[in-house]
């Protein structure tokens, strides 16, 4: 021990005095550094983890635990309140030196174009989600749902959850019977089935794992689902547009497209809607404007243990490529917290089942386990620190009319694309918002009665503002609450029907619960900005 400078553990001391959670550190040698009597402890049996523990590296740290270098002992829970604490800086900023920003660019450039062709998309998928089923089956819901649920009510279980996210997406699709329905990234085939099930439609799925393929194709023939529900082993990109879709979802597909593919994921999303039809993409993005990757190296322990060629970009990003890919978004929602008390279900049920786990997994059960837990875990602490976020967007492809100009890239001309949707929705949203300053009760909206509504003065609306942006205007008067009183730093986020939130005014679009437009929200962050 004596080839360790004092002046380096002299560091590692004081880093560790200013922890929110008593931590300690066994060197190699058995030296203690810290508190004997520590909640969490870490066992170094490689002295090069000091420097990763020093440098805030607990990217670096988490690959040193999953290869065995390091042994954490402890509370995952207490765990992911040190880890914030050990960085030196907020891990959504880029690079301060200009050189450093140069070559972070150029290696994000290089590897955007060499990870995401055809063969290597589906080969990064099984790598991730053909670990095993039963692996799976022990920490997801009874549905498999492996993304975000939708807690309504904070007490609900994380089965409730997943079915009402599942039935929330369907509402705001106004899936009907006999519709064309096609699930992108169709995963245990959740989504799918239950809205086959649930809301009649003609249901097609798609995956690139084949252990699911063979899973769900299982389950439609258990449930006689044959003939109106398929699902295929195919790429987003060769799916056939001869017979375009009523309805389009997306749920956790889009990180693993990559940023240069992204206008061609949403090119051919509105090229497989029918001109009126809905897209529901929901998906990871990033918490920074302009990160590539979260800083002090668990960007690059996700892309090396979990999902190999996944990419997130920020909501913005995702905005301007799907507007620009001919889609024309209504509403979005953020999930953040959602998604924090979903990961934390995932961590508290792989917990129970550990012994299981190593059963199922076999020879490689201890890697993987300590890659899952951390990452689980680490998620639940980026959604809840807001370095990544669940934002839920709404689009709609315009109607294309005979004589519309037509762009360069084929789509219709904006103005009459966008003109035609005011047509036609502008009502629904404008009676869906006159909603009594009461809010909602008993989970249902409190419409005034019709004649209650006759005898109503018609609401003078701001001169140069389009209907749907006055609505905004007064649904964003409604009440609004620091999410730190939830147990999520820095959120505020604004009530709506069965969230765990405080109730106020929102917006709806016909019978279906809406965020204020995407555009509204930009131009009232912008007058804030200045």
């Amino acid at each position: 021990m004596s080839s360790i400078p004092s002046s380096l553990l002299g560091q590692v001391d004081a880093r560790l005095a200013h922890l929110p959670v008593p931590c300690s550190v066994v060197l190699p040698g058995g030296q203690r550094v810290g508190p004997s009597n520590a909640q969490v402890e870490m066992r170094l049996r490689d002295k090069r983890a000091l420097w990763h523990i020093t440098t805030g590296q607990i990217g670096k740290l988490a690959e040193d635990y999953v290869e065995g270098l390091v042994d954490i002992l402890g509370n995952l829970r207490d765990l992911m309140r040190i880890a914030p604490a050990l960085l030196d800086d907020d891990p959504r900023k880029e690079p301060a030196s200009a050189v450093a920003r140069l070559w972070h660019g150029l290696r994000r450039t290089l590897w955007e174009h060499t990870h995401h062709s055809r063969e290597k998309d589906a080969a990064q998928i099984q790598h991730h989600y053909d670990v095993s089923d039963d692996f799976y089956a022990l920490w997801l819901d009874p549905r498999r749902v492996y993304s975000c649920a939708y807690f309504a009510e904070p007490s609900m279980t994380l089965a409730q959850a997943q079915e009402a996210k599942l039935d929330h997406i369907c509402t705001k699709l106004m899936l009907k019977p006999g519709e064309r329905f096609i699930d992108i990234g169709a995963g245990w085939g959740g989504l799918l089935l239950w809205a086959a099930e649930h809301y009649g439609v003609d249901a097609t799925g798609i995956t690139l794992s084949k252990n699911q393929y063979n899973y769900v194709n299982k389950l439609i023939v258990d449930k006689g689902l044959q003939g109106r529900v398929r699902m295929l082993l195919q790429d987003y990109r060769d799916v056939d547009e001869s017979q375009p879709f009523d309805k389009v979802a997306s749920v956790g597909m889009c990180e693993h497209v990559g940023r240069p593919n992204l206008p061609l994921y949403f090119s051919k999303i509105r090229r497989l809607l029918k001109p009126g039809g809905l897209v529901m993409n929901h998906g990871i993005t990033a918490g920074g404007v302009d990160n590539s990757q979260l800083a002090g190296g668990m960007g690059d322990f996700i892309e090396k243990y979990i999902f190999p060629g996944g990419q997130l970009v920020h909501v913005s990003v995702m905005a301007d490529t799907m507007t620009r890919g001919g889609l024309e978004p209504l509403d979005m929602e953020c999930l953040r917290p959602h998604y924090a008390k979903t990961l934390w279900y995932w961590v508290d049920a792989l917990e129970a089942h550990i012994d299981e786990a190593r059963k199922v997994l076999g020879d490689k059960a201890e890697k993987t386990l300590r890659a899952y837990r951390l990452y689980l875990a680490g998620s639940a602490m980026g959604f809840e620190q807001g370095w990544i976020s669940l934002p839920r967007r709404r689009a709609h492809r315009g109607r294309d009319r005979c004589g519309a100009r037509r762009s360069r890239s084929g789509r219709p001309g904006g103005t009459r694309r966008r003109a035609d949707f005011t047509r036609r929705h502008a009502g629904q949203i404008t009676a869906g918002s006159q909603r009594t300053a009461g809010g909602e009760h008993g989970g249902q909206p409190r419409l005034r009665p019709p004649a209650a509504q006759a005898a109503a003065p018609r609401a003078r609306r701001p001169t140069g503002l389009p209907v749907a942006h006055a609505d905004v205007q007064r649904a964003q008067r409604g009440t609004a609450c620091s999410g730190q009183q939830h147990g999520f730093p820095g959120i505020h986020a604004r009530a709506r029907r069965g969230a765990e939130f405080p109730r106020g005014r929102a917006l709806r679009h016909g019978n279906v619960p809406c965020d204020p437009p995407v555009a509204a929200v930009a131009r009232a962050f912008d007058r804030r900005r200045r």
